[in-house]
């Protein structure tokens, strides 16, 4: 159609790609992006085949999203890139580096649903792990993790050291973290206060990613009241 952008011929590659490997394993697109969403209710594993400005390759990110971050637009809480770029220089050279991109984004995504299968797992998870340096949210979400699960001094730990990272600042999402940091710290031993608060925040993440309802439902934890 008129006014229509082509696709490249990369795009066209990796998309082939990702509905041969990613699709069988429940994986949607995202529109016509390169992006691919593993949609498990209250988190979301996410794939992008990230172009570069200078080359029609890709890089590969891959990662999980928590939907309690209540975000308009995808993020990786974990994870990340994956892959260095793969340039692009003729479909006979491509195609082959696109199916391994995919295969390479297949085993990542199992190993995220075999590590977050459960919020019980998930918490544990996140608490066993160190904040990454220089990363403002490891330490928010393993909080609010744990006090989803009821574990009430890693959420008041973790959350205190989330407020201590996001404070001294005017910047106003971080504003926004640091007193959510030190609400959910000060609440933590009211578990259903922090779950209802998450359940919210979730399906309004949904909404605003425009997700539709829940694949597979939400975990106990998260329905709401």
């Amino acid at each position: 159609m008129p006014g229509m952008a082509a696709t490249s011929p990369a795009t066209r590659l990796v998309t082939a790609a990702a509905r041969e490997v990613l699709r069988p394993l429940g994986l949607k697109q995202r529109g016509r992006s390169r992006i691919w969403i593993d949609d498990h209710g209250w988190w979301l594993g996410v794939v992008e085949f990230q172009p570069s400005s200078w080359s029609q390759g890709s890089y590969l990110n891959v990662g999980a999203m928590w939907l309690w971050q209540d975000a308009d637009r995808l993020e990786f809480h974990q994870g990340g890139r994956e892959a260095g770029h793969e340039p692009y220089e003729d479909e006979a050279q491509f195609a082959p580096l696109a199916t391994a991109l995919a295969r390479a984004a297949a085993v990542e995504v199992a190993g995220y649903r075999a590590r977050f299968a459960t919020l019980a797992a998930t918490a544990q998870d996140l608490a066993a792990r160190p904040a990454r340096r220089g990363n403002l949210w490891d330490n928010y979400h393993a909080g609010i993790a744990a006090g989803l699960v009821g574990d009430v001094p890693t959420a008041r730990d973790r959350l205190a050291r989330a407020a201590q990272q996001l404070s001294g600042t005017d910047i106003p999402w971080m504003v926004e973290a640091h007193r959510t940091a030190r609400q959910l710290r000060e609440t933590a031993e009211d578990t259903g206060a922090l779950r209802r608060w998450a359940a919210e925040r979730t399906a309004s993440g949904r909404q605003k990613l425009k997700l539709g309802p829940p694949p597979a439902g939400l975990p106990e934890e998260l329905r709401g009241p």
